[in-house]
Parts: structure tokens; C-alpha cells; sequence
């Protein structure tokens, strides 16, 4: 099995390196902070000093970062990707960026004769730990190929959307979509606490209709608890409103809903709750409905 390298060892990069070494793969890993790679290593990862090392050590690399800035940093500075990549050898950015990010790095990487694939992935920390994410990827249909037994213990379905750009706006507009449901859901549990009711007795009845999910399931008990470990942290997630709000002013889509959600996002990062899980936008709207 050719080795696999990884970059980026945060709540999803740890999760999902540890799944491959436990599933038989070689991984080289690298983290900008090299002290966070120690665990991976006494589960059999080894160490890539840069990412260009990494790169040069390994077949295909695999890499999942924070954001825009963090994705083409790796790319493009001074022992980055590009310095090591070429002909006969991949990149999968997992990353959630933009479309005009992923074709940036797209594109430099074909400029030396790399091959690319974008591959964004939804779900959060437990379905990274259960290798239960679902693979949104575009670009190289040979490397899609070739890292499918990859993307099968990582996830549970992985989609090929066809060229780059497309698998960072089908994550975009996933990510929208969750943003303003828990915003949504948010005002209604403080609805009914302010109205009287039980909001543990709300969460039985939403569980029992239409509007069932698996996030309102997952979330909705943590959240009368004001417990925000994160999952997925707010600060990534109201980026990603960013991010989509622009891919609506480029196609001209009026999106009323995601902007208002965006605004609570921003206004829970300024009070200092970015850091916690997304789901933290409820205390904005438990102090603007006077909850507890």
C-alpha cells in the first residue's frame, strides 16, 4: 500500500489520520504546530518536517486546514507543496474553501505536472472518528480513483462532482444550510422556554416529525445543557456562511435567511464564543430573548 501523507492535525485532520493508520495505511503527517503530530506517532504515523517533505515522501498527500489562507499557504510558500510536487503525484485539498481557491491551487498544481483533486467533506468530529464523513470531490478522476480506498475508511459515501469548483460549493451551500437550521432551531428553543414549555419535551416532538434530523438529535440535548464542546467550531462555520453569501452574490441569489445567520454567527465570534461548537449561536438568542 503506497504511504499517504496528511496536513493539518486538527479535530478533523487527527480523527481522520488516525482512521487510516488504523485501517493498515502508511501515513506520513505534518501539522504546523509539529507537537500535535506526537499522538499520531505512537499509532505508527511518521513525521514530515514540512509539507514539502511530505509531498516528496508520499504517492498522494491528503490535507484539511482551516481556511482559505491556511490552504493556498500551504501550496505556495516557502516549503510548500508546489516545491516538491510533479508528474506521477497527487494532492487532495479537504478543505473547506472557495471555488476560486481550490481552482488556484488546481492550477499550480497541473503547472508542474501534479495531478489535483478538491474534496471537502460534511460532517464533524465524531463521523471523522467513525469514518462516517460523506466526500464531496471534483477535479482528477484518476486520483478520485486511486484514493477511493482512502475515502472508503474515511467516509461512508463519497461523491465525484466532476471539475474543481464544484465540490467547494456543494460543501458551501451544505454548510449554509446547517448554519441557518441551527439558528432557526435556536429561536425555537428559546421560544418555548420563554412561552412555558419544556425544551427537552420540544426536542421528543421535533424528533418524532418531518422536521426530524440527526443534527437537531445530536445537538439539541448538548445545547439545553450549555455544553458547546466543538465539534465543528463557530468560527469555521461562520466563514463558511461568508464564503457561501459570496457565492450567492456571484450568481446573483438573494439569500435572506443565510445573511441573517451569518449576523448571528458574527455577533457570537465578537462576544467570544468562536471557539466553542457552532451550535454556541444559542446564547446569542438566549440573551436577546432573556433566557437563562
Amino acid at each position: 500500500m503506497a504511504e499517504v501523507g496528511f496536513l493539518g492535525l486538527g479535530i478533523m485532520g487527527k480523527a481522520m489520520a488516525m482512521n487510516l493508520l488504523r485501517h493498515g495505511f502508511k501515513v506520513t503527517v505534518w501539522n504546523r504546530t509539529l507537537s500535535r503530530c506526537d499522538e499520531l506517532v505512537e499509532h505508527g504515523a511518521s513525521v514530515g518536517e514540512t509539507p514539502a517533505a511530505v509531498i516528496k515522501k508520499c504517492k498522494y498527500t491528503i490535507a484539511i486546514l482551516s481556511d482559505p489562507a491556511a490552504a493556498l499557504s500551504v501550496v505556495f510558500d516557502k516549503d510548500g507543496i508546489l516545491e516538491e510536487i510533479c508528474g506521477g503525484k497527487g494532492y487532495i485539498d479537504m478543505s473547506t474553501v472557495d471555488a476560486d481557491t481550490s481552482s488556484k491551487i488546481g492550477e499550480a498544481i497541473a503547472s508542474k505536472g501534479g495531478y489535483f483533486l478538491e474534496a471537502p467533506v460534511s460532517g464533524s468530529k465524531k463521523p471523522a472518528e467513525d469514518g462516517q464523513l460523506v466526500i464531496l470531490a471534483a477535479g482528477e478522476k484518476a486520483l478520485y480513483e486511486e484514493a477511493l480506498p482512502a475515502f472508503d475508511v474515511l467516509g461512508k459515501k463519497s461523491f465525484f462532482l466532476g471539475k474543481v469548483g464544484n465540490g467547494a460549493k456543494m460543501k458551501l451551500v451544505v454548510n449554509m444550510i446547517m448554519g441557518s437550521m441551527v439558528n432557526a432551531f435556536s429561536e425555537g428553543l428559546v421560544l418555548a422556554d420563554k412561552s412555558g414549555l419544556n425544551p427537552q419535551t420540544l426536542l421528543d416532538v421535533l424528533d418524532l416529525g418531518g422536521i426530524a434530523n440527526p443534527m437537531f438529535r445530536m445537538k439539541g440535548p448538548t445545547m439545553i445543557q450549555n455544553n458547546y464542546s466543538p465539534a465543528f467550531p463557530l468560527k469555521h462555520q461562520q466563514k463558511d456562511m461568508r464564503l457561501a453569501l459570496a457565492l450567492g452574490d456571484e450568481n446573483a441569489v438573494s439569500m435572506p435567511v443565510a445573511a441573517a445567520a451569518n449576523e448571528a454567527f458574527k455577533k457570537a465570534r465578537s462576544v467570544g464564543l468562536g471557539d466553542l461548537d457552532f451550535s454556541a449561536v444559542y446564547e446569542i438568542f438566549k440573551v436577546a430573548g432573556g433566557s437563562t
